[in-house]
């Protein structure tokens, strides 16, 4: 018995049936059977389908003698399906990769629900893809599974069979069956939602909704939309039958004048001739299934008083001095700031003609995120070694608090802002400033970028369009053309750079100036930021830092963090940090730390006493400390499908590579994690990239550029000479292995380890 039974109802889609089908044969998870059912279809639909079968063991053909409509096709689907669950999928869309694994193991983790609710995102002819704006109801924090009670604002995602998955017995025991005609879905999801002892929800993108150009049953003039008003018959219906359902009475009236006003509203759907019929069956459906006690919101008053009324020019003029008004109100605001956006730039432009002052310097990082990164490492040797520069910040007002005392603080957009664009001599960044900027003749422009490149960057995402689908090659070189000066931490990030970003520019190869606080602190400085986050004295706390993925709309965690942490014993905290896209939480609990708006990434890095990780640039960085990697590659294919790397990280890693959430558990349960063959590959790791991060990269920059000086330069110090501060557990002596649960078969040492 299959988990999943997919159920495909074709019917005039032969141009779009086998990306449909391939969508689901070529998911990662591979335990299903797939219904495709043959509505009578005119076209090849019946031959594309028997090719499949023919070619695919898990592929179960269904050709009806008649055509029986989408929701004929469905429950004939149905009849024949043997899945634990039931997925229906329309046979123009398509499903994401590994979308059946989420769904796998949400199920799972949530305790077989009856009814599993996840993401979808509408994908338009031109490419465009956009996601569900309902998609907040779908969050999965909070106690999982739930009752429709609990959430009730389910009920405004989109009402559709497509999204969901249903334990195919949970269906059986309530007869669930699709209705003939129009707007099927409606007397299935409503019911479904209501009888559903237990739904979970999955924050992830699983269905691509194909937006037709033309051809879409619901964009097409037809007295089938009448059917509107018998499936909302059968909905109030069933809870007739359900006296304990009454209570959702007065939340379907209102979806139900919604639907209605929606589909009266939309010009291309009702035959000539018939509007006023229709406007008449909704009044008569209004008075019939009014309910007592349902106010409504005001936004929705007007269009309630349409149905109830029958007002249809009234509600129609109303319409247009509402539009009107908005189109009025949205004039003068897009004035104001035209206005406001005009003199900004005429102030620009007077602040460039005056002189240059030398004495000025101007730092941003992240996209205006706040103090960190190379900049902001920077930015304070500026003011120890050339205190004669006065340095400003730019920053968004929700970051403002992460500056420090010592710089003037900027926000992005202001008169202060582009003078200083205009007037400093030395602008530094880990990005592109502003595309706006006009570089002058005596500006120096230091760019620090932001990490080692494994993962391709610049020009080599043009043969990555997941990754770079959205960027300017262009914009990006011109961008490069301002550069002066570009800091790297190693040969092979130097080699990188030059080829992914060519221009006039100067490489400076003297390390990460972030970096140089892993050679300066000290173990009171350890102390300190492990007291701050909360991390108990004595346990040995794990910094997990897992990267962006492209080929993902949402970015789960890829770790169960609270399960991690249960097998390795109390001794054992995780530090969790997102990736500066996203923010957080990655997972909260009493021994998972969620440390993704912590504005020092370094501090983590200081406070932890071993790095998990995937494809984060961060492991160049951690390695320089010299405490244990633990690499994390169970999606590596897809990662290195969907964006490209510079060197294969399983082959060549900073220690322990694990291929699974298991695997990882039992690398540290082993104490691979720390063992000799880690530090043989992290001995390695460094030899390769943290040659020149000794401690004094920032102060190079600064005699370099500044002071002007080229020689007499502080020499690197050897890796061997090197001393940064240990990690607590390190300093302690104690093994934190005694406490960890040992497995009764130790995993071998392998290469991959």
């Amino acid at each position: 018995m299959p988990r999943f039974s997919v159920i495909v109802p074709a019917y005039r889609v032969q141009a779009y049936l086998s990306e449909c089908l391939d969508s689901v044969l070529s998911q990662s998870y591979p335990d299903l059977e797939l219904i495709v059912v043959d509505d009578r279809s005119p076209d090849a639909c019946g031959a594309i389908i028997d090719e499949y079968a023919a070619r695919d063991a898990r592929v179960r053909p269904v050709h009806l003698a008649e055509n029986r409509g989408l929701g004929g096709a469905r429950n004939a689907g149905m009849e024949l399906a043997r899945g634990d669950y039931l997925l229906f999928l329309d046979s123009d869309d398509t499903l994401t990769p590994d979308a059946l694994r989420a769904v796998a193991d949400r199920i799972k983790e949530t305790g077989e629900p009856d009814v599993l609710v996840h993401d979808y995102a509408r994908t338009f002819w031109t490419g465009r893809a956009e996601r569900n704006r309902e998609a907040h109801h779908l969050t999965e924090e909070g106690p999982a599974p739930f009752t429709l009670r609990d959430r009730p604002g389910l009920l405004r995602v989109l009402m559709v069979a497509w999204n969901k998955a249903y334990r195919r017995e949970f269906v059986a025991e309530h007869g669930f069956a699709f209705p003939p005609g129009y707007y099927e879905d409606t007397p299935w999801t409503y019911p479904v939602l209501m009888a559903a002892g237990t739904i979970a929800t999955l924050d992830r993108v699983c269905v691509h909704y194909r937006q037709r150009r033309h051809g879409s049953i619901l964009s097409t003039a037809s007295r089938g939309h009448f059917d509107i008003f018998d499936q909302y018959d059968r909905v109030f219906a069933f809870l007739d039958e359900r006296p304990e359902l009454a209570h959702w009475r007065p939340v379907l009236f209102r979806r139900m004048i919604d639907h209605l006003s929606t589909v009266f509203t939309r010009r291309e759907r009702l035959p000539r001739g018939s509007r006023a019929e229709f406007l008449r069956r909704a009044r008569a459906h209004y008075r019939r299934y009014r309910t007592e006690g349902s106010p409504l919101p005001w936004r929705t008053r007007l269009r309630h008083g349409l149905v109830h009324y029958g007002l249809h020019r009234t509600y129609h003029a109303l319409q247009l001095a509402q539009a009107a008004g908005r189109r009025t109100a949205k004039a003068a605001v897009k004035s104001a700031r035209a206005l406001r956006s005009a003199l900004l730039q005429l102030h620009y432009s007077i602040q460039l003609r005056l002189p240059l002052r030398a004495d000025r310097a101007v730092f941003a990082a992240y996209w205006h995120r706040g103090h960190a990164c190379n900049p902001g490492a920077l930015e304070a040797a500026f003011r120890d070694h050339a205190p004669h520069i006065r340095t400003a910040w730019i920053a968004r007002p929700e970051h403002q608090h992460t500056v420090p005392p010592g710089p003037r603080r900027l926000r992005p957009g202001t008169f202060g802002y582009w003078t200083a664009l205009a007037r400093s001599t030395y602008l530094v960044n880990n990005v592109n400033f502003d595309r706006r900027l006009r570089k002058r003749p005596g500006q120096v422009f230091v760019q620090t970028q932001h990490g080692t490149p494994l993962k391709h960057m610049g020009l080599d995402l043009q043969e990555h369009p997941a990754a770079g689908a959205d960027m300017d090659f262009e914009e990006l070189l011109r961008g490069v053309g301002k550069w002066d000066y570009l800091l790297s931490a190693n040969r092979h990030t130097t080699l990188t750079w030059e080829r992914v970003y060519p221009g006039r520019y100067t490489t400076l190869e003297y390390g990460s100036p972030r970096n140089d606080v892993f050679q300066h602190a000290t173990s009171a400085d350890v102390t300190r930021i492990r007291e701050s986050l909360g991390v108990p004295e004595g346990a040995v706390a794990l910094l997990y830092a897992p990267t962006h993925r492209d080929y993902r709309r949402t970015q789960r965690p890829a770790l169960d963090l609270e399960r991690i942490v249960r097998r390795l014993g109390p001794r054992f905290v995780v530090l969790a940090r997102a990736h500066y896209w996203h923010g957080g939480p990655l997972a909260t609990g009493a021994r998972v730390i969620d440390v993704s708006d912590h504005p020092s990434v370094e501090s983590l890095c200081l406070a932890s006493d071993a790095l998990i990780t995937d494809y984060s640039s961060l492991m160049f960085d951690y390695a320089n400390l010299d405490r244990p990697i633990v690499v994390h590659t169970e999606d590596w294919d897809a990662y290195q499908a969907s964006r490209g790397t510079y060197f294969d990280l399983r082959a060549a890693p900073p220690g322990a590579v694990a291929r699974s959430e298991d695997e990882l558990i039992d690398i540290f349960t082993d104490g691979h994690w720390r063992g000799s063959r880690s530090a043989e590959l992290r001995a390695a790791f460094r030899e390769r990239f943290c040659r020149f991060d000794d401690g004094r990269a920032a102060e190079r920059v600064v005699r370099h550029v500044v002071l002007g000086a080229r020689d007499g330069l502080p020499e690197f110090v050897p890796l061997a000479e090197r001393h940064p501060v240990p990690s607590a557990a390190s300093e302690r002596g104690n093994s934190p292995l005694a406490t960890v649960p040992q497995p009764s078969g130790h995993l071998p040492v392998t290469e991959g380890r």
